[in-house]
């Protein structure tokens, strides 16, 4: 998101600016928390003593694989469009479907002891998460933040801001994460809707970035705005790879959800309700 320069002393500014924000940015900072989750993920699974699906772990793996992608190497490039829009595509749409496919809720739930199995029960049935969580309100999030920052001058403050910039990052992570988990997520989700819904607020969602990806394309020269020395071939070259690693992204969640109802019936549910109104954990999600 570099503006253009023109002349030795501008180029100059633009390289320091970049330098200083990667400075300010400490990259090793998100590389840690990634090897992070990924190492305490991977502590958890060797905790269970019934054997932790293989496979939930390598989703997770690949999940932190993104990430680690997405704030580390594409982190240092200089500042351009394609650049971000290829972070906002793992951090917000790829990543986040390895990570929920990794079902760490109910590994969880599998490991821990009873005073903390009925804390997440409690949070699971409450009603914030339930409106957070449905299908329609996680689209909005995420599809909508995105359109969001690409309508308005937020993408020109976040060049400005390293704070904000960092929390469009998070928020892209966070949303992303919780429409993956939304329509298709193997945790445990009481009050989830049915197919229907969840494929229904899919197909909104994707229309909804194909067209956002479509407008920015058509209007690269004037957005986003806020930007001193935009350059609409960049803009256009971002909007072209939103939209088709938008379908690619769009399309592994619908086959995780499809995949996720048709192995429905003969799954054992990680959770089973019990009389007394608490949660106890199930044998899993093989």
């Amino acid at each position: 998101m570099t503006p253009l320069t023109h002349g030795g002393h501008a180029a100059s500014g633009a390289v320091l600016a970049h330098e200083a924000h990667a400075m300010s940015g400490a990259v090793w900072v998100p590389l840690l928390l990634v090897l992070l989750l990924a190492g305490g993920y991977l502590v958890a699974a060797a905790r269970d003593a019934r054997g932790w699906d293989r496979r939930r772990s390598a989703a997770w793996l690949a999940g932190c694989a993104l990430l680690a992608v997405a704030v580390g190497p594409l982190a240092q490039l200089p500042d351009d469009p394609r650049g971000h829009m290829a972070q906002h595509l793992l951090l917000g749409m790829l990543a986040p479907l390895g990570l929920v496919l990794g079902a760490p809720v109910t590994l969880l739930l599998r490991i821990a002891p009873p005073p903390t199995r009925r804390l997440a029960g409690r949070l699971l049935r409450a009603r914030p998460l339930h409106l957070l969580a449905h299908p329609v309100t996680a689209a909005l999030l995420s599809t909508g933040g995105l359109a969001l920052v690409l309508l308005t001058p937020l993408y020109a403050a976040a060049e400005r801001q390293s704070a904000l910039h960092h929390a469009l990052h998070l928020h892209y992570l966070a949303a992303g994460y919780l429409f993956a988990w939304a329509v298709a997520g193997p945790d445990p989700a009481p009050g989830r809707p049915g197919l229907a819904v969840r494929l229904g607020a899919l197909l909104g969602a994707a229309a909804g970035h194909a067209a956002l990806a479509k407008y920015l394309y058509a209007h690269a020269g004037t957005l986003p705005p806020g930007l001193t020395d935009p350059d609409p071939a960049a803009f256009r070259s971002a909007a072209q790879l939103m939209y088709y690693g938008g379908d690619i992204a769009e399309l592994l969640l619908a086959v995780a959800l499809f995949a996720t109802w048709y192995h429905r019936p003969a799954r054992l549910h990680p959770l089973s309700r019990v009389p007394s109104g608490q949660w106890r954990a199930g044998r899993g999600t093989h």
